[in-house]
């Protein structure tokens, strides 16, 4: 059955900038590629069709096909990661930086964004706003591996692809139960931020879903005078 908006799949990919790849959900082409990483995210991923969780010209080529479908495109920087924008590339006193700016410094200014260092003239610092993959054509290989029907398989490759985080779900009657790691809170703001956008894209994408319980258990360490 052809795919459609809304539908949600596992779907490899990798994708290459002139011959280079930059991101992939294969191991093996990472490792052929001499990108591996230990800790790299190398599986499937869980996405709803249709609701921009993968660029555009991507999930644009998905729809209609079918499950096992697998091709290479190109995919033109309108339906990528967009035009390189010249507004973009903002001048900044060297003063305003707390630590030696160097050329492909990753920045953040307040109230403008994240950049990379791109030059340094004098005492001004030459920031770029654009995305690092603006105004390339990008390739991109690609597989549908599946059409994925379960709801707790859908809520719990939502929360992956959003945080990064793998939680145990499962389903009472429409209620969706999700197990946090214990400690999330402390690993840092990516959780605590991402919860309310989490939550409302799970009641946005899955119908079958009314109501979303995290759970969150520790349990006492044991000393040697307990054992």
């Amino acid at each position: 059955m052809p795919i459609q908006e809304g539908d949600f799949i596992r779907l490899n990919y990798t994708g290459y900038s002139n011959g280079v790849l930059f991101d992939t959900t294969v191991e093996q082409k990472a490792r052929e590629a001499g990108v591996f990483e230990e800790d790299g995210d190398y599986a499937p991923k869980v996405i709803c069709v249709g609701k921009q969780q993968i660029i555009i010209g991507l999930d644009e080529a998905i729809i209609g096909k079918e499950a096992g479908f697998e091709e290479t495109l190109d995919i033109p920087p309108e339906k990528a990661f967009g035009e390189h924008e010249q507004e973009l590339i903002r001048s900044y006193d060297k003063k305003s930086f707390s630590k030696k700016p160097e050329i492909g410094m990753r920045v953040t200014i307040p109230d403008e964004g994240t950049g990379f260092v791109v030059n340094t003239i004098g005492n001004r610092v030459i920031v770029d706003f654009n995305h690092p993959l603006a105004g390339r054509t990008l390739t991109y290989s690609y597989r549908i591996e599946g059409i994925v029907e379960s709801a707790t398989e859908k809520v719990a490759g939502l929360i992956r692809m959003y945080t990064g985080f793998d939680m145990e779900t499962t389903l009472e009657g429409s209620t969706a139960i999700v197990k946090l790691p214990p400690g999330i809170y402390y690993t840092g703001k990516i959780w605590y931020n991402m919860k309310p956008f989490v939550t409302q894209s799970i009641f946005d994408n899955i119908g079958e879903i009314e109501e979303i319980r995290y759970i969150e258990n520790y349990s006492r360490t044991k000393t040697g005078s307990e054992e």
